[in-house]
């Protein structure tokens, strides 16, 4: 009965202490993202996590900041359509895409990702490359954080500026350079539905010598191009 009673404390005292672990990492989760989300609305992000990994992995970081409007309009149209046709519509998670993905799986087919812009924007900018559930849960909580924060035209400015385009080459200016040597105000509407047809796995892809798979996934793009709404239109705010 005494050494019951001895251990009782000990073990109250324990559970308390991982109480407190549990409660000082939910706030750091909760915290730490907030800062960089408000600073990243009116500031070029310097560097990514996934620049990091892959810098000390031995790759370089080519990449340079040019805002939305020094971007060739197509390429804002080829990513949308090739990415997130709903874009401008839901509010940073597009629940239509998630059940239709969700449909096609329970009838047999493979399944497939339904991550907007926004998520991918949440996940490039400050999270690690993974699938597990904790990095998803923390995604989620920061795309709600830039639907809030920023308007739809700085969730885009932001991911074409720091998506990966191939080893080492960050953003839409990098890319442009890199496969079709020239500056991404200049790309036409062929090139940027090649750029965005490799996103896929802009590793593997290449647009400037493009697959048959790439090639019949671009004219696809191209041709939903027209078909979505862009930021910077009374639609798409």
């Amino acid at each position: 009965m005494r050494a019951a009673a001895e251990h009782r404390p000990a073990g109250r005292s324990l559970r308390s202490r991982i109480r407190g672990v549990l409660v000082a990492a939910l706030l750091t989760v909760l915290l730490l993202p907030i800062p960089f989300v408000v600073g990243y609305r009116f500031l070029p992000p310097p560097v990514t996590p996934l620049m990091l990994i892959r810098s000390a992995e031995g790759e370089p970081i080519q990449q340079k900041w040019i805002p939305l409007a020094r971007i060739s309009p197509w390429l804002p149209r080829a990513v949308i359509a090739s990415e997130d046709a709903r874009f401008c519509l839901h509010h940073g998670f597009d629940v239509q895409e998630m059940g239709a993905a969700l449909e096609r799986y329970r009838a047999g087919g493979r399944m497939r990702g339904a991550s907007t812009l926004s998520q991918q924007t949440a996940k490039n900018l400050l999270l690690w490359p993974g699938r597990d559930l904790p990095r998803k849960a923390i995604e989620a909580y920061i795309t709600v954080l830039l639907e809030l924060g920023w308007p739809k035209s700085r969730i885009l400015e932001i991911y074409l500026n720091i998506v990966e385009w191939g080893p080492g080459i960050y953003g839409a200016d990098a890319a442009a350079a890199a496969h079709f040597h020239k500056p991404a105000a200049m790309l036409t509407r062929r090139e940027a539905a090649l750029l965005a047809a490799v996103l896929p796995n802009p590793r593997i892809f290449s647009a400037d010598r493009p697959s048959t798979y790439v090639e019949e996934r671009a004219a696809t793009i191209e041709a939903r191009m027209l078909q979505v709404e862009v930021p910077g239109t009374r639609a798409c705010r």
